[in-house]
């Protein structure tokens, strides 16, 4: 079995003095991914035996990032979407191992009022794009913060939030394209009528305490990855972060090499 977990962690450094390296060997998964790094690899020294590090930071210092901890030796790692327009800001890495190619996101937030919504629809066509076309090759697995609630059961406050950064009709559209291309919002496939499940909460008016989130990170896998799919959880329960890790549980199928220790 692979256990896969994904943790928009809003800034690496600081969830290190929140308990991060605590819960990452708790967890003892075979690749973590983590997206809002908002760092340097290095600003901070983690030492982290058994596990490759893989970093795509944006070229901003304290602004956006991604990284890549696996203990699942790759075939080839790429940073970014292959789209030159799209890069600067750290914001994907490929890891391709024998049988499907792991892809974690931090999709780039549309912001008050909407004032980035035509470049993050511009993104959303070449992330689509990327994916679609790994997906000719092999499976794919993304996973990240994908700064979208896709339906109404995926945030407390719907009617209220209709038309805002992450729940407007233009990315909830973007979001249907993509899983209508041939991806599965795992969560959502084992988990169908489940409310009150979600990822992010805001900071202010003690919205965890109350539970009043959203559900933007996800895993999403090709179609064909289906019946490999064991188990798509939300950790709610571990904080450090606005965010919760996410998990997916994958039949291992590939024979693939750890590293070892």
């Amino acid at each position: 079995m692979l256990k896969l977990i994904s943790w928009n962690v809003n800034g690496l450094r600081a969830c290190l003095n929140k308990g991060f390296l605590d819960y990452f060997h708790a967890a003892d998964a075979d690749v973590f991914c983590l997206q809002e790094t908002k760092m340097q690899p290095d600003q901070a020294q983690i030492d982290l035996p058994g596990y490759q590090q893989y970093w795509n930071s944006a070229l901003k210092k304290g602004y956006s990032g991604t990284a890549v901890f696996t203990r699942l030796e790759p075939l080839s790692v790429q940073y970014g979407i292959g789209a030159e327009e799209h890069e600067g800001e750290g914001r994907a890495i490929t890891l391709e191992f024998p049988d499907f190619y792991l892809v974690t996101v931090y999709t780039p937030n549309a912001q008050r009022e909407l004032a980035r919504i035509d470049y993050r629809m511009e993104w959303e066509d070449a992330f689509r794009a990327y994916v679609k076309g790994l997906d000719e090759k092999k499976p794919v697995v993304i996973c990240g913060d994908m700064n979208v609630a896709h339906q109404e059961i995926d945030l407390k406050n719907p009617k209220t939030n209709r038309g805002n950064a992450g729940f407007s009709d233009q990315e909830r559209g973007k979001m249907t394209e993509l899983l209508d291309s041939g991806f599965i919002d795992t969560f959502r496939w084992l988990h169908p009528d489940l409310t009150g499940a979600y990822t992010w909460w805001s900071y202010m008016f003690h919205a965890r305490e109350k539970n009043a989130g959203w559900r933007i990170d996800y895993f999403l896998v090709s179609e064909r990855l289906r019946d490999r799919v064991q188990a798509s959880e939300i950790h709610a329960e571990v904080m450090g972060s606005d965010h919760c890790p996410v998990e997916l549980l994958l039949q291992d199928a590939s024979g693939g090499k750890r590293l070892s220790v």
